[in-house]
């Protein structure tokens, strides 16, 4: 009789295990998973991450969960493993995404009229490393491996000027590097830079901290620029079904043309719209890693 029953239980667990993977995708219970990479605090990003995801639900009538990953190259190795959906990626980490996991990139993101961008060293105002040749024999905060303008473009330029630090650590994100110099745990920092909005205020990385603090402005001063980069992107993984993706990109698009949406936007990743994307936009990237002769593989480990 035991063994009857246990039989049973076996069969009843082994159809509702199908039943749960038969659950689809974009349900409650099979939320599309929407990942951020930690470029700013955490929070912020999930806040106004999950009021765009709001609105794709009401669009689309599909449901998402919204999470912000410890680093770059979680968000990555999540794409391989389906544990997301999609995902809002810096451009380097979408051209290793899509080297090592075939993803494929949907909308570039436009801020300011511009859909590219460039790095900025930033030092102390009142330090004495005043251009980029007297970041020799400094200590650096770079961001992230995987990222264009936090680290491999700034990479770039040291070592085409033959400019070598004392010491280089990746700080975790662009405000932390900001913090490094803010704090005096870094002579140098590398991140973002991003011109100044309308009304003169400041746009790049050091806005990611003004608001716990506010003199960062005054003490923490820009002294160099890498190349221009094409901006970060709105990615989605191999696979993922072609008529959901259409949706939720023209979702996108719709959501970046409201007054709310533009506002969130510019509160997630200060994003002013979107536009379509192709991966040919972003061999320039690939073509910066072979003048360098850097592996993508190996740097993000």
């Amino acid at each position: 009789m035991f063994k009857k029953y246990f039989g049973l239980l076996i069969i009843l667990i082994i159809i509702f295990s199908g039943c749960a993977k038969q659950t689809p995708l974009g349900s409650k219970k099979n939320p599309i998973k929407m990942y951020f990479v930690p470029s700013m605090e955490a929070g912020k990003i999930v806040t106004s991450g999950t009021e765009v995801a709001d609105f794709l639900t009401e669009e689309t009538g599909y449901h998402f969960k919204v999470a912000v990953p410890t680093s770059y190259a979680s968000v990555i190795e999540a794409m391989g493993t389906e544990e997301t959906d999609i995902a809002w990626l810096a451009t380097f980490a979408y051209v290793l995404a899509n080297e090592k996991f075939d993803a494929e990139v949907a909308l570039t993101v436009v801020r300011k009229g511009l859909d590219k961008y460039r790095g900025q060293f930033i030092a102390s105002a009142d330090g004495n490393i005043k251009t980029i040749e007297d970041i020799n024999g400094k200590i650096i905060a770079f961001t992230d491996a995987a990222s264009a303008s936090g680290y491999i473009y700034p990479s770039a330029i040291l070592k085409e000027k033959g400019i070598i630090p004392k010491r280089s650590f990746f700080a975790g994100g662009h405000p932390q590097a900001i913090l490094a110099v803010y704090q005096g745990t870094a002579d140098v920092g590398c991140t973002f830079w991003a011109p100044p909005g309308e009304d003169g205020k400041v746009r790049d990385a050091r806005r990611a901290v003004i608001d716990t603090y506010p003199d960062v402005i005054e003490k923490v001063k820009i002294i160099g620029f890498s190349d221009w980069i094409p901006n970060d992107t709105v990615t989605f993984r191999k696979g993922f079904p072609p008529e959901m993706k259409e949706k939720i990109i023209q979702a996108l698009l719709d959501f970046a043309n409201t007054k709310e949406g533009h506002e969130t936007l510019v509160r997630l990743l200060d994003i002013d719209n979107f536009i379509i994307a192709t991966d040919a936009d972003y061999d320039v990237v690939r073509k910066a890693l072979e003048a360098l002769e850097m592996d993508a593989t190996n740097l993000i480990k």
